[in-house]
């Protein structure tokens, strides 16, 4: 039996990761992303999801699915980060605490990425740590469905 389930979320262009500027995004995969993340938390115990769109509604309407079926999300929104208020009404008004992850420090890159319209509806963000990234929210994760 798992101990909670974690849906992972990822938006537009993840699906390119390993050849969309890898210079900035590393060389791994969204597929070896998820088969570590997969990996990790079947040793924990927690059931795990993934789903990628390259469309906001679509997300938006994952978000609103997740109610009753998830415990927790992560969220790699991409560029929809700085400028999706549907995605950031969507999370407010669930109750599935969400983390948002990056894989580059937004925070050091263009102007306008400096700005997640996303964070203050979220538990956390987590960027800089390329692929990591993931795994950090995971972990945080299993570590307070153990503290349950």
């Amino acid at each position: 039996m798992a101990k909670g389930s974690v849906l992972v979320l990822n938006g537009p262009n993840l699906n390119l990761l390993g050849t969309r500027e890898p210079e900035i995004y590393g060389r791994t995969t969204l597929h070896d992303i998820e088969q570590r993340m997969e990996t990790r938390a079947t040793e924990a115990g927690v059931a795990i999801s993934f789903y990628q769109s390259n469309h906001e509604g679509a997300l938006v309407d994952a978000v609103q699915d997740a109610r009753g079926k998830f415990d927790y999300i992560i969220f790699n929104a991409g560029a929809y980060t700085h400028y999706s208020i549907a995605l950031r009404d969507a999370i407010a008004s669930i109750d599935v605490p969400v983390i948002e992850i990056h894989l580059s420090n937004i925070h050091k890159r263009e102007e306008f990425r400096h700005t997640s319209v996303l964070a203050p509806v979220c538990l956390g963000q987590i960027c800089g740590l390329g692929a990591f990234s993931y795994m950090a929210a995971l972990e945080a994760i299993i570590d307070r469905l153990s503290s349950k």
